[in-house]
């Protein structure tokens, strides 16, 4: 059926009255004055079921063609136009990945009752739309090398990353009973991350206390053994039992995990402590924040610690898993050149900065990581700019 005798359907069947809704070219919906017919809606659900996709109910399918019109309508506003050849190439492509040629899928789609053009409209819009979110936001998604780097320096994300906020209370022997019960007291009474928040705020001494807790995605594998046995038992928004890692207690709650990460795998890392006398005290900490501020990389202490005891400070490259789980965990969270000052030993605040990862990089990870990145960029602008299309559409059911 040509276009033109398509559209002179649907003005005939659209101008019928109300009783013309259950017809095949009556509009289930205009866009912009442009209709998305019943036969488009029925044929586009039809297609999609024999590819074994969801929502394929009429309103989800509704729906979708609606965003198609109005993704396909800001590519021509854009000036881009699709050659017959490109889309006829992108049927090719589609087809291959069930092992058919181009005219055998469609014959497949055929015997089903799947027209060939509700085939080729459907990549035709998905090719109008990938070809606007790049050109529209391409340069702006792309990250720049040292952003991939970094993830790849940060080590394993292996096969599970977390997002956890935390709350560190350090304690000494003096006052180990009455933190604990601070602890206890916090982990039996916080319920959902705006709560954690507020008392990882007011108690919590780590540097992610100024931002409710939060810290990055980190490796399952990075993490020390107790934290990371209980964060798996947890859903997203629900809090550790206290946990003691030698010189503080940590609770932690899940914002979110992720198993489908792929990155290195971290064999070493090389760190650095400067030992402060004064433990926790006003003066060790402002000393801490005044040192942080003379130094950028681990080998700028090696000056600092000229004319300090011996003992002052200590370089050490070392297996992660051979770390006390105070300092993995600490050393988990930070980037080459990052420091923590939660940490004391005796009387003294420890100022500890990591220096490098090693990792094992599998091949092709940094150009897989810069990928990854660009594609979840690109899907975010592309969401929120179709948001903006919507918001400013006539849609009529």
């Amino acid at each position: 059926m040509t276009r033109l005798l398509t559209a002179m359907l649907v003005a005939l069947w659209t101008a019928a009255g109300p009783g013309a809704a259950q017809q095949p070219f009556a509009a289930a919906a205009t866009v912009n004055g442009i209709a998305v017919t019943n036969y488009d809606v029925d044929q586009r659900s039809q297609f999609l079921s024999l590819l074994g996709s969801p929502d394929t109910d009429r309103a989800s399918v509704t729906d979708t063609l609606v965003d198609e019109a109005l993704q396909v309508q800001a590519a021509r506003l854009a000036g881009i136009d699709l050659s017959e050849e490109e889309v006829a190439e992108g049927m090719t492509e589609f087809a291959a990945r069930a092992d058919l040629s181009s005219d055998a899928f469609v014959a497949e789609l055929g015997g089903a009752g799947v027209a060939p053009e509700t085939f080729r409209d459907f990549v035709r819009n998905g090719l109008y739309w990938r070809r606007l979110v790049q050109a529209r936001f391409g340069d702006l998604a792309r990250p720049q090398d040292r952003e991939v780097q970094r993830i790849v320096d940060r080590g394993p994300q292996g096969e599970i990353r977390v997002l956890l906020s935390e709350i560190a209370l350090p304690y000494t022997p003096e006052n180990r009973a009455e933190v604990e019960a601070l602890a206890e007291r916090l982990a039996a009474s916080l319920r959902g991350q705006a709560a954690f928040e507020e008392a990882a705020r007011t108690y919590s001494r780590a540097s992610s206390a100024r931002t409710g807790g939060r810290i990055d995605w980190l490796p399952l594998a990075g993490l020390a053994p107790p934290i990371a046995s209980q964060v798996l038992t947890l859903a997203p928004g629900e809090v550790t039992e206290p946990i003691n890692l030698g010189t503080f207690f940590g609770l932690f709650l899940l914002r979110d995990l992720d198993d489908q990460a792929a990155a290195p795998a971290i064999e070493r890392v090389d760190y650095a402590e400067y030992l402060i006398p004064g433990g926790r005290s006003e003066t060790a900490l402002r000393a801490a924040a005044e040192l942080r501020a003379r130094v950028d990389v681990c080998d700028d202490l090696y000056g600092e610690a000229r004319n300090a005891p011996e003992g002052t400070l200590t370089r050490q490259d070392a297996a992660p898993e051979t770390l006390p789980a105070d300092l993995r965990q600490e050393l988990a969270k930070l980037d080459p050149g990052e420091v923590s000052t939660l940490l004391t030993r005796g009387d003294h605040l420890r100022f500890v900065m990591l220096c490098s990862r090693n990792a094992t990089v599998p091949e092709g990870a940094f150009e897989r990581i810069g990928q990854q990145i660009l594609s979840q960029r690109l899907t975010d602008l592309a969401d929120g700019y179709l948001a903006e299309l919507r918001a400013d559409a006539v849609v009529i059911r």
